[in-house]
């Protein structure tokens, strides 16, 4: 699990298509490869940072679903853990809160949040020059902050 249910969600996103696995709770980067001028442009994607600098890319959101690869004739998606099929349309959290253990790093309340090179949130700036928002608190034992969202630009 990526989310706790302690979020608020201000401004979300429902615009973009996920043509890879990706686990709520990440920051996904826009896929600069197609035109996505449509609200069901399929070529108007977002993927992951998934291991790569993140420096020149640009985020999107943080992602709050899973994106799954399933057979769809043996499993049914889960509902009730907001799981999408590869190549759905996927919900991004644009400004509100979320409680998540996508944070890397040594975190303290107040610091600014931003992105690393697998999505997670970090208080240090990797290269991607973006601020993704900032910490509310510092981390639990188990791994969990709450992070404020403000992704504007």
């Amino acid at each position: 699990m990526a989310l706790k249910p302690d979020r608020f969600e201000d401004a979300t996103d429902l615009s973009f298509f996920m043509n890879v696995t990706g686990e709520r709770g990440q920051i996904v980067i826009h896929d600069t490869t197609g035109s996505g001028a449509g609200m069901d442009d399929a070529t108007n994607n977002v993927i992951r940072v998934n291991g790569t600098a993140p420096s020149g890319t640009k985020p999107a959101g943080l992602l709050l679903c899973d994106v799954v690869n399933y057979d769809l004739t043996r499993q049914p998606l889960n509902a009730h853990k907001d799981e999408v099929q590869l190549g759905g349309k996927v919900l991004l959290l644009r400004r509100g809160y979320v409680t998540t253990n996508r944070v890397a790093g040594t975190i303290t309340a107040g610091a600014p949040a931003y992105y690393d090179s697998n999505g997670n949130l970090t208080p240090t700036d990797p290269g991607s020059g973006f601020k993704v928002g900032r910490f509310l608190t510092k981390a639990d034992p188990d791994g969990y902050a709450k992070v404020e969202i403000n992704i504007t630009g």
